[in-house]
C-alpha cells in the first residue's frame, strides 16, 4: 500500500495522471482574514507574515479588523467583521480573542467566550466552503494578570494565566473542529530557553518586536505548514535574536503540527475492494474528508465516482491508485488488485514452465507455453516491476538491479496463473 499527499489548488483532473507522484511548487499563496484585537494590530502583525512568507517565496493576501480591545463576542456581531468573512475565498480566518477573557473562571467563558466562537465559526463556515478557522492562542501577561488576581487567583502569574489562555483556545480549536497558531506556546518556549529576548512591551502586556516577529514566525508555519528556519527575514532584530526565535517556533509549531490539530482534518485516501466474476472488481471508498474523489485502474481508464464497478478485460496484477480530494489538499493511496476473471492460480506441475537458475544473481530464464505475460512481488506484496509481455515461450530477464531476497513470480498464461517462488543472490 503506497500513500503520498499533494496540495490541490492547481491540479487539475485532466493532467491528474502526469502529476501523480509529483509535489506541487514549493511557493504558496494564501488568502487570510484576521479578526482580532490590539495583539494583532501592534507592529502590524498580519504585514509581518506576509514579510516572512515573502522571504521564502510565499505570498499572503490578507485583510483584517481589529479594534483595541474587541472580544470575539464583539466581532461575532460586528458589520465590518461580518462583512469582510462574507467576502469568502479566505484560506483561513484568524479569531483572537481579548486577551484576558478567555482565561477567567470556567463560567464565565462558558458564558462570554466560547459560544461566540462557535457563532464566528458557523458564519466563516457559511460563506467560505473550504476555510480552516485558527484560532491565535495569546499569552500570559509577563507578570500574572493584576487587575483580576484579586477576584481569580489562577491569573495571578505569568504561568498560572498562559496555562488557562493554552487550555481555552484549545477547547475552542477542538470543539469546532478548527486548527490553532500556539503563539502563546512559542512565547513560553522562548521565555525558557531565551530569557533575554524581550517579548513585552513596557505594558508588560502587548507585543514588542521580538513578541510581534515570534507570532509572525509561528503564523508562517501554522498557514504554509513550512519549516520557519527557511525565514530568511529578520525585521528589527538582530541576526542572533531572529535565529533564536526560528528555532523556537521549529520545536513547538513545526515539529508538532499534529498537537495544534494542523493537518487533522486533511482529506485521508482509503478504499477495500471486491472481486467478482468475470473480472467484477467494486471498489468501497472509506476515505475521510473528501468529498471529490479521482480513481484510475491501472488499465487505461479513471473514474470520479465515490464508489466505482469496474471491469478488467485482461488478467494479470493492476495498481490502482485512489486520490481522495477536499478544497486544496489531496492525498492518494494505492494497492494492486489482482482480478482473477475465473482463472485459478495454479501450482500444478503438470504444466509446461521451467523458471532457471533458482537461485539466481543477475537473470532469470523463463519457459512456458504460450504465456501471455508476468510480474514480480517482492517478500511484502509489493509489485517490483511493470508487467512483463512476452510473445515467445522463453524471454530472458535482466535482474540484476534487483535486492538480494525471496520474490514472487506470477506467470499468466492463457488459462492459469502459475506462481514460483524465487531467490536472487
Amino acid at each position: 500500500m503506497i500513500r503520498f499527499r499533494i496540495s490541490w489548488r492547481f491540479i487539475s483532473l485532466l493532467i491528474l495522471p502526469c502529476l501523480l507522484f509529483h509535489q506541487l511548487s514549493a511557493q504558496s499563496i494564501k488568502r487570510v482574514l484576521f479578526l482580532g484585537n490590539s495583539y494583532t494590530a501592534v507592529n502590524n502583525l498580519p504585514q509581518l507574515i506576509a514579510d516572512v512568507a515573502a522571504s521564502n517565496g510565499d505570498s499572503l493576501i490578507f485583510d483584517k479588523n481589529t479594534p483595541g480591545g474587541y472580544t470575539l463576542e464583539e466581532h461575532s456581531s460586528n458589520a465590518v467583521s461580518i462583512d469582510k468573512i462574507a467576502q469568502g475565498n479566505w484560506d483561513f480566518v484568524v479569531l483572537q480573542g481579548q486577551s484576558q477573557r478567555p482565561s477567567w473562571p470556567d463560567e464565565v467563558v462558558e458564558e462570554d467566550v466560547y459560544p461566540y466562537a462557535q457563532i464566528l465559526d458557523s458564519i466563516i463556515n457559511t460563506h467560505n466552503s473550504c476555510a480552516e478557522t485558527m484560532f491565535y492562542m495569546t499569552w500570559g501577561r509577563k507578570n500574572g494578570d493584576a487587575a483580576n488576581c484579586g477576584w481569580w487567583p489562577p491569573v495571578c502569574t505569568y504561568l498560572g494565566m498562559d496555562s488557562l489562555l493554552r487550555l481555552r483556545y484549545m477547547i475552542m480549536a477542538d470543539t469546532n473542529n478548527a486548527i490553532v497558531s500556539p503563539v502563546g506556546a512559542v512565547w513560553k518556549r522562548i521565555r525558557t530557553e531565551f530569557p533575554d529576548i524581550e517579548l513585552y512591551m513596557s505594558d508588560e502586556s502587548h507585543p514588542s518586536a521580538a513578541g510581534s516577529y515570534a507570532a509572525a514566525c509561528c503564523f508562517y508555519s501554522t498557514i504554509f505548514r513550512k519549516n520557519p528556519l527557511l525565514i530568511d527575514y529578520d525585521f528589527t532584530l538582530s541576526s542572533a535574536e531572529a535565529e533564536s526565535i526560528r528555532q523556537a517556533v521549529k520545536e513547538v509549531v513545526y515539529d508538532d503540527l499534529s498537537t495544534w490539530y494542523i493537518g487533522l482534518y486533511d482529506p485521508q485516501a482509503n478504499f477495500e475492494y471486491t472481486i467478482f466474476e468475470n473480472g467484477v472488481v467494486e471498489f468501497i471508498n472509506k476515505s475521510e474528508n473528501a468529498n471529490n474523489y479521482y480513481w484510475t485502474f491501472g488499465d487505461g481508464n479513471s473514474s470520479e465516482e465515490k464508489n466505482p464497478i469496474h471491469t478488467y478485460d485482461v488478467i494479470g496484477e493492476y495498481l490502482v491508485n485512489l486520490v481522495a480530494i477536499n478544497c486544496d489538499f489531496a492525498d492518494t493511496i494505492s494497492q494492486i488488485v489482482n482480478p482473477l476473471i475465473n482463472f485459478q492460480e495454479s501450482f500444478s506441475n503438470s504444466i509446461e514452465f521451467k523458471v532457471y537458475p533458482n537461485p539466481f544473481t543477475d537473470q532469470l530464464i523463463i519457459e512456458a507455453d504460450k504465456f501471455i505475460h508476468f510480474s514480480i512481488i517482492n517478500s511484502v506484496g509489493q509489485l517490483c516491476s511493470p508487467q512483463y509481455k512476452a510473445n515467445a515461450t522463453k524471454i530472458i530477464i535482466d535482474l540484476s538491479s534487483y535486492k538480494t531476497g525471496l520474490y514472487q513470480l506470477k506467470i499468466f498464461t492463457e488459462n492459469n496463473i502459475i506462481s514460483r517462488k524465487v531467490i536472487k543472490l
